[in-house]
């Protein structure tokens, strides 16, 4: 099913409309036992890209990004609740899943 804009697909599952690396690009906030997570995807690929406001040289529009990039931090209320799509930084502040055949972050545990 294709959504356009925000949508609430399920209490505690939200899509986010993010703009500025291509057109359409969502996100997704996820509520867990720790609290809201944002998964950013490709609206942010590095921590550096919405911390510190330097984005991803691969964009359709510079200023949609960095405001995209705001509203997902905003939304997850800290960077521990930000997780950018690409980043291996995430593998090394999360807890990994025990036995795993390959490294899997485990997101709805706090950082170390």
């Amino acid at each position: 099913m294709f959504h356009a804009g925000d949508a609430t697909l399920l209490p505690g599952l939200e899509l986010l409309h993010i703009g500025g690396h291509t057109r359409g690009l969502q996100a997704v906030r996820v509520h867990t036992a720790r609290g809201w997570v944002v998964l950013a995807s490709d609206a942010a690929h590095y921590y550096a890209n919405a911390v510190r406001e330097n984005p991803f040289p691969v964009v359709i529009d510079v200023a949609q990004m960095l405001a995209g990039h705001r509203r997902l931090l905003a939304l997850a209320g800290s960077v521990d609740h930000f997780i950018p799509g690409h980043d291996p930084a995430v593998l090394d502040r999360y807890p990994l899943l025990p036995g795993a055949p390959h490294p899997v972050a485990i997101l709805h545990h706090a950082p170390h």
